[in-house]
């Protein structure tokens, strides 16, 4: 089992901040240097501060946001392969199993939650936000699930809240990694309240003064400080609204299929929005489209436990290279020497066999491996998905 005490990942002891101690408490994500990246620290501290503020009866809503100019860019990637380099696979599993824990905590929590993204929120920043109860969107939020240009798969739950986008949404936002701006958030559900980030300090000056956790009047509070965006032109969703073209494309039975249906669109309606779509995935790593392809279409039918424990699984086959090392290639390409063309392995959609995949899904038998075993909680899933304004 690796220990937690690599300097390279526990590189910021103060990752967050915690005030207030009346009614409201603010958690800041307080690592701006680097987007407020998740890391194994700041992962730990969450934990810790959402564990002790439930024991203390006076509070009655949590408020959580980041600093700078990203709520969260998503996991601590880098640190994972450093830790790698060094010949250690297990910490990866160790570090998302606190992470996997957290997330947990946080869906359950018994306290409403107003989550606010005024900046990037993606990969497993994107999975923390969406365990808000009401979750704030503003003109600077930039959405995106982009794991499988690194070479992983979305994972922080997405096969849970991508499954219950509009129509098959949720596999074209996953397998693209398409952005999406907060107008198209609170379009689809993934965000429930736009708010200008001109209000934001008003906003959050009312919910501090709140002394209830009635979470019809935490809505109510938000939407007098709520505006109606409006969606830009070319968005994708309204190439989604205007015609079935995602539906039709991205429900066939698998990755190269889902390619060649786009291709045929675009032969027929050349918008750039199916160029780009097509040129992105062609560029990520096969391996990871196909295990993702699977995960969201198994996650439509499971809860949001199974699913996070499912990705557990999943993430930890990733760190044993399993059936590809894509992550660490990827991750080397992208973030550490920055720019540079990865060289996937598989290096085709059809080197990449269904057996292959079905591995990423079976559960690792090694004793040296960190089992998941998710705490018990007493209160119920809080996440909510409202319905598309679509």
């Amino acid at each position: 089992m690796a220990s937690p005490s690599y300097v390279r990942v526990l590189e910021d002891l103060n990752q967050i901040t915690a005030e207030g101690d009346s009614h409201a408490r603010t958690i800041t994500l307080n690592r701006p240097s680097k987007l407020n990246a998740m890391g194994y620290q700041m992962i730990v501290q969450l934990t810790d501060e959402l564990l002790a503020l439930e024991k203390k009866p006076n509070f009655k809503i949590l408020i959580v946001k980041g600093k700078g100019r990203a709520f969260s860019a998503g996991g601590d990637n880098s640190g994972i392969w450093w830790c790698m380099t060094e010949g250690d696979w297990s910490f990866g599993s160790y570090y998302y199993k606190k992470y996997v824990t957290l997330n947990h905590i946080m869906s359950t929590f018994k306290l409403p939650s107003v989550f606010i993204s005024n900046g990037i929120v993606m990969g497993a920043g994107a999975g923390f936000y969406m365990n808000g109860r009401f979750r704030v969107a503003t003109e600077n939020t930039v959405f995106a699930m982009p794991e499988t240009q690194i070479g992983l798969f979305p994972d922080a739950g997405a096969s849970y809240f991508l499954s219950r986008l509009p129509g098959l949404f949720g596999e074209y936002i996953g397998l693209t990694g398409t952005r999406l701006d907060g107008s198209e958030m609170v379009a689809c559900g993934l965000a429930t309240h736009y708010v200008s980030s001109k209000n934001l300090r008003k906003l959050e000056e009312s919910l501090n003064k709140i002394d209830t956790d009635d979470p019809s009047i935490i809505d109510k509070i938000i939407s007098q400080h709520e505006e109606n965006p409006s969606l830009r032109e070319g968005c994708s969703l309204l190439n989604y609204h205007r015609s079935d073209t995602i539906d039709k494309c991205f429900s066939k039975g698998s990755v190269e299929e889902i390619i060649a249906s786009l291709e045929q669109e675009f032969a027929v309606d050349p918008k750039d929005w199916i160029a780009s779509a097509i040129k992105t995935m062609k560029r990520a790593s096969p391996a990871n489209l196909k295990i993702f392809l699977r995960s969201i279409r198994q996650g439509r039918n499971q809860t949001y436990e199974e699913c996070i424990q499912r990705e557990y699984i999943m993430f930890s086959h990733a760190m044993r290279r399993t059936i590809t090392g894509d992550v660490f290639e990827g991750v080397a390409a992208k973030l550490i020497d920055k720019n540079v063309s990865p060289k996937w392995d598989p290096l085709s959609l059809g080197q990449v066999t269904n057996k292959m995949v079905e591995k990423c899904f079976c559960e690792i038998k090694d004793d040296d491996w960190p089992h998941l075993n998710l705490p018990s909680r007493s209160n119920s899933i809080a996440t909510t998905l409202l319905p598309s304004r679509l």
